[in-house]
């Protein structure tokens, strides 16, 4: 997730130009009207080079077969978060028609702020989201039963490991002792010890609400076969499951087998950890620069790789209320995430189409990309954020209670936990 500062000269000027293309807001006009109406859209890409390349054929793709109905794609703002760029164009009302980059947590928030159009409402809308995700695509449901999101794409998070580092410590290479907390704990007193890197692994230890995707989720995922954070109204993470994991994290930070302090840079491409936790995307970023072996997160018992769950980190497509031509828009988004292009963006970015059985769609591809196979096997056993309101501030609750308790050992972990639960419950109620 990419964080930069938004100017309000920004918003006033670099948004305007938006704001013509897809017909600004809809000032109570006819929706039904604007879910028909045919001509230019401007969409937003990530800033990730590979999917701006991705972004960039495809756009050229259509506009070649449909002059009458041009798409204009830009990267998106830059800003302290993709987040609150959304935010703040939603409600100057002159957000693009199509996000490749919105974020599940914050879909609740944008819905809210009535910033986003069902997909339900589109002839078939229902049907094409389902159809081409399959049942991952529940997880993506608001609570009003519709679908403000399209499931685009994910990157199931896995533990990646240096080889050379664990040679260094005599480690197993090929099979390494990771899949249970106390192998795993073993194995990374094993790497400080031989020097093999000053750390075991290195999460963020900031507080930002999101890096709890990257260290406790992830493992809560495995440890308890497939919870989400908040599942019917209640939270989830002060279970027994919840408080292993968090016991884990405790002592990998006890014995400073993580890190305490803010690391600028990637850790595990200095070298200075020996291991990551992340999702697919990273693999152009470690190639030439590190040997990488990857597998499941740990989990207590040491499940069995088909058998163990993952945090997906998706990003989504999401259709934005401003938008007058949602009937081009909604063509778009069909033509964006076809099994073509769906192919062109996994050969671009290596990012896992989220696709119903993407492992067996695309079988020249993984026969051609070998280290790609794993992600796509994993890909059929994610957990998403849970689709609830208040999204953002529940996840930003969570890492409050578990910066203090587990990174910084202020409170007893599972306390903690405990003490957050009744926040959680009740913001999870609120409309």
């Amino acid at each position: 997730m990419k964080r930069r500062k938004v100017t309000a000269a920004l918003l006033a000027l670099g948004l305007t130009g938006v704001a013509a293309a897809c017909g600004g807001s809809d000032g109570g006009g006819d929706a039904d009207a604007a879910a028909q109406a045919k001509g230019e859209i401007t969409v937003w890409l990530s800033n990730n080079a590979e999917e701006v390349a991705w972004g960039k054929q495809m756009v050229a793709a259509w506009n070649a077969a449909h002059p009458e109905e041009k798409v204009t794609a830009q990267e998106i703002p830059t800003g302290k978060s993709s987040e609150e760029v959304i935010g703040a164009a939603i409600t100057a009302g002159n957000a693009p028609c199509l996000i490749f980059n919105t974020s599940p947590a914050s879909v609740s928030q944008f819905q809210k702020q009535g910033g986003l159009v069902a997909l339900d409402g589109f002839d078939g809308g229902k049907e094409y989201v389902e159809s081409r995700t399959g049942k991952v695509a529940e997880q993506y449901r608001s609570t009003d039963g519709k679908y403000y999101q399209l499931p685009w794409k994910d990157n199931p998070v896995m533990i990646f490991y240096n080889k050379k580092a664990f040679a260094k410590a005599g480690i197993d290479t090929t099979k390494p002792p990771l899949a249970t907390y106390d192998e795993f704990l073993a194995t990374s007193r094993k790497l400080v010890a031989a020097k093999a890197a000053k750390f075991a692994i290195y999460p963020a230890p900031s507080n930002e609400f999101y890096q709890s995707w990257f260290d406790f989720y992830p493992l809560f995922a495995a440890e308890s076969g497939g919870k989400q954070l908040v599942a019917d109204g209640k939270a989830q993470f002060a279970s027994d499951e919840g408080k292993k994991v968090a016991g884990f994290w405790r002592t990998m930070y006890a014995d400073k087998l993580a890190s305490q302090e803010k690391y600028t840079g990637d850790s595990f491409v200095d070298g200075t950890a020996a291991m990551a936790i992340v999702g697919p995307w990273a693999v152009a970023t470690y190639k030439g620069k590190v040997e990488w072996g990857a597998v499941p997160v740990p989990t207590s018992a040491g499940k069995p790789a088909n058998e163990t769950y993952t945090f997906s980190d998706a990003k989504n497509v999401a259709m934005y209320s401003a938008c007058k031509n949602r009937g081009t828009a909604w063509e778009v988004l069909k033509f964006a995430t076809s099994k073509e292009q769906d192919g062109k963006l996994l050969e671009a970015t290596g990012q896992m189409p989220l696709r119903d059985a993407v492992a067996t769609a695309y079988p020249e591809y993984f026969q051609k990309n070998p280290d790609y196979q794993q992600f796509a096997d994993q890909a059929a056993r994610t957990v998403e954020v849970p689709n609830v309101p208040n999204s953002i501030t529940i996840w930003q609750t969570f890492r409050d209670a578990y910066s203090k308790s587990v990174i910084f050992g202020q409170e007893d972990p599972g306390a903690a936990l405990d003490g957050a639960v009744q926040k959680v419950d009740q913001l999870a109620k609120q409309s």
